[in-house]
């Protein structure tokens, strides 16, 4: 008698899109995408600018006046870091590449905003350093650190 082999069941699971990301993710995510937009439309420096002047301006009071000193202290310490948005976070780049951010402790429900720095900032030290700084206020101290910082980042 010849052997029959049965197809195996095939199930498949689906996966509720709120238990993958947070709603606060899922807005940082479209902020990114209409970043995207902007810029495939032309967008230029100066509406770049204005876009982070306008979401500081929209953050909650502790949020805005740390970005504010964020903003100073940056655009000061590194005038060849251009601002723009980057996941709805204020941001400098430099030949289009986000070299620093600011993440408003709101964002995310967190307790502390941070200052982050991704890939092309030049913070090497040995084989491991910090990228991230939790800030909890911005005062003369922390400003003069955050320069250090961003000027040796921008390379």
């Amino acid at each position: 008698m010849p052997r029959t082999t049965k197809a195996a069941k095939r199930t498949t699971t689906t996966r509720k899109s709120s238990a993958a990301f947070t709603d606060e993710e899922r807005s940082a995510m479209k902020d990114r995408a209409q970043e995207v937009k902007s810029a495939r439309g032309g967008a230029s420096t100066d509406d770049d600018a204005q876009a982070l002047l306008d979401k500081i301006a929209e953050l909650s009071k502790s949020d805005r006046e740390m970005a504010e000193a964020v903003h100073s202290v940056v655009t000061a310490a590194a005038p060849e870091l251009a601002p723009r948005l980057w996941y709805g976070m204020p941001a400098y780049a430099k030949a289009g590449k986000v070299v620093c951010f600011f993440q408003p402790a709101a964002k995310f429900k967190a307790r502390y905003a941070t200052l982050g720095f991704n890939d092309p900032a030049t913070l090497d030290d040995g084989t491991m350093w910090p990228t991230a700084y939790a800030l909890t206020t911005v005062t003369a101290a922390e400003e003069k650190k955050i320069a250090a910082l961003v000027k040796r980042a921008a390379g």
